[in-house]
């Protein structure tokens, strides 16, 4: 062997061994302590989610720089995140994995600087960012460099929203200034039992107010989902959670100049079940909403007998029950439904139902996804908590997203639109292209009886039979204003239509509005009441 071929010999086996050495992550013992926690590690969870033989990795050799504490000694090839980029279903997805097996997956300089790389190229190329979570937080042994490794990502994490879709994916925990950078992306996803997300710890916690609290109370998937808010999914087992992310990117476009992903409209199926079940669903919209307006229903129903079968997938299910969010397909195409739902709180619009659809809206509206919006709400919550609370300003912010929207906006009356929260829940007034309603909608400033224990206060209070005038004024009102005739007289609804032709008439409308082209003033940004 000449020392030509020798070196060589050397450079790969050099290679190999630290190819290996890569898989290993923080060693066997650590990867054992992983998996009996319920928990894949780093590597198994990419290799589940991308599609196989198309993952190729970044920056594996990298290692930190430090020498405090001894550090120095203590080095492992990829310092704890796995980085690159592959496809799911064929498309093209940049990811992150941090490994909990190295150094707790604490974030260091270096690796931030691994993750910031695959963000820049996922704005660059105009492909998703997906991180899987699973850190203790920033490297304490290097201090201020860690903390602004954490800044960096930040940033990146505002230049890249509105350009690509972001979605965080706790699998583990996430702590202290970690936390920030999932707040910042557009969806969180957690898993059961294995997943935290706070600021201080319990430990913190205790120290300084002497509470004593669980991980699980203190950030647990369940507080985050039902609570906080802060997380839009949550499920069982890591598997599932890996199902879910698929799921989730087939709504999705793979930036803000493409449209969303396009599947075969289930009336072009030759599929005779799945057309007996279209015209099963249209009847039923016939008979969903009660006879009494006051008696709920429900909307998640409804909302599954209007989109393709089998097709919605919830946002936020658990947090402010009171406005469903979610995804869905309609004649196949991509949208997102924002509905009042009647069987919590009567569908009433509160401080966090209107910071959660406002949030969601202006995600469609980012990734050019049409917006249904369907309505049965009675109007704001009453009460001096959400006075104080700033049922205003926050109530505001669902007003300004709809406002501010420009993708194609459709919206069905089902039933009532009483008073701001009419003007709030994509109103023609605010900018929607078609709005139609069922022919028991109610629109009016407020209930008819409550109407006219104001308008007619006096009449009522000096007839002899006060109830029964009560009655007919009621009725009288309600014929007049209680009914979607009135608001189509004014051109402010486009078409009454029976329940049984919703599909249909949706889906002309989304096919009539998907050229639709708006140019707004010359401007920086506006200023949402936040």
């Amino acid at each position: 062997m000449t020392e030509h071929q020798s070196r060589r010999e050397n450079a790969w086996e050099r290679l190999k061994e630290a190819r290996h050495l890569v898989t290993l992550g923080g060693g066997s013992k650590r990867i054992d302590s992983q998996h009996a926690k319920g928990k894949m590690t780093a590597r198994e969870r990419i290799e589940e989610l991308i599609d196989p033989g198309t993952f190729t990795e970044l920056d594996a050799f990298v290692t930190h720089d430090c020498s405090n504490f001894g550090m120095e000694k203590q080095k492992v090839l990829g310092d704890g995140v796995i980085t690159g980029f592959g496809k799911i279903d064929g498309r093209l997805v940049y990811v992150f994995s941090q490994d909990f097996t190295v150094f707790g997956g604490s974030l260091s300089a270096a690796y931030a600087s691994k993750i910031c790389k695959v963000m820049e190229m996922a704005v660059k190329n105009g492909a998703p960012l997906i991180g899987l979570n699973d850190s203790g937080g920033a490297r304490i042994q290097e201090g201020v460099r860690s903390l602004g490794g954490y800044a960096d990502i930040f940033f990146r994490n505002v230049r890249a929203s509105g350009v690509v879709p972001q979605l965080s994916v706790i699998m583990g925990p996430c702590a202290g200034g970690a936390v920030y950078s999932p707040a910042m992306t557009d969806f969180t996803f957690m898993v059961d039992h294995t997943s935290h997300m706070f600021i201080t710890g319990p430990d913190v916690i205790k120290t300084v107010t002497g509470e004593e609290v669980s991980f699980e109370e203190l950030g647990g998937s369940e507080v985050h989902s039902n609570e906080s808010g802060v997380a839009d999914v949550r499920y069982p087992s890591e598997g599932d959670t890996i199902a879910g992310i698929k799921k989730w990117l087939s709504y999705i476009p793979s930036n803000n100049m493409e449209s969303a992903p396009h599947a075969t409209s289930p009336e072009k199926s030759a599929d005779t079940s799945l057309q007996k079940q279209l015209e099963a669903n249209k009847q039923k919209l016939n008979t969903i909403v009660p006879d009494n307006p006051n008696h709920p229903y429900d909307m998640i129903e409804l909302i599954n007998l209007l989109v393709d079968p089998n097709s919605f997938f919830s946002m936020k299910a658990e947090f402010a029950p009171n406005i469903i969010t979610g995804f869905a397909r309609l004649g196949g195409h991509s949208v997102g439904i924002v509905a009042n739902n009647p069987n919590h709180l009567a569908g009433v619009l509160d401080i966090s139902s209107s910071v959660k659809g406002a949030r969601f809206v202006r995600f469609c509206d980012a990734f050019n996804i049409p917006l249904i919006t369907i309505v049965d709400v009675p109007g704001f919550l009453p009460g001096s908590d959400q006075e104080k609370g700033g049922i205003i300003r926050h109530g505001a912010k669902l007003l300004y997203a709809f406002c501010e929207a420009t993708v194609p906006k459709l919206t069905l009356i089902t039933r009532k639109a009483y008073g701001g929260a009419y003007d709030v829940m994509n109103s023609k007034h605010i900018g929607a292209d078609l709005n139609l309603a069922w022919p028991n909608a109610e629109i009016a400033v407020m209930g008819a009886e409550g109407a006219c224990n104001i308008i007619f206060r006096k009449q009522i209070k000096d007839a002899e039979n006060p109830e029964q005038i009560r009655k007919e004024m009621t009725d009288s009102y309600s014929e007049k204003f209680a009914t979607p005739y009135e608001a189509a007289a004014h051109g402010y609804i486009d078409s009454v239509i029976f329940p049984e032709e919703s599909r249909e008439t949706l889906i002309k409308g989304l096919e009539a509005n998907l050229g639709k082209s708006v140019l707004g003033p010359k401007r920086k940004h506006g200023n949402i009441p936040l």
